[in-house]
């Protein structure tokens, strides 16, 4: 019992420190898909007004405004260059 214990109480440090890892990580991957995301809008042949809109929604929205962008409107922003 004591040793069973005592082998719970040395782990617990370490799965502290593996989610606290994960954790950062994911906060980091957040960070950069934002901060890609803004940088990528900004450089897209878009109008000012559409430029806003985009950047307004991953201002207030961050992962899911992001996550859209690259998913639709940078494909559209692209198609649109080319029609113009």
């Amino acid at each position: 019992m004591q040793a069973q214990l005592a082998h719970q109480i040395a782990l617990a440090p370490t799965g502290d420190i593996m989610i606290a890892c994960a954790g950062a990580a994911v906060f980091l991957g957040v960070l950069a898909l934002f901060f890609g995301a803004l940088l990528s809008i900004v450089r897209s042949d878009l109008t000012g007004g559409m430029k806003l809109v985009w950047v307004l929604f991953a201002l207030v929205a961050p992962f899911l405004g992001c996550l859209l962008w690259f998913l639709v409107g940078r494909r559209d922003s692209e198609r649109r260059a080319g029609i113009a």
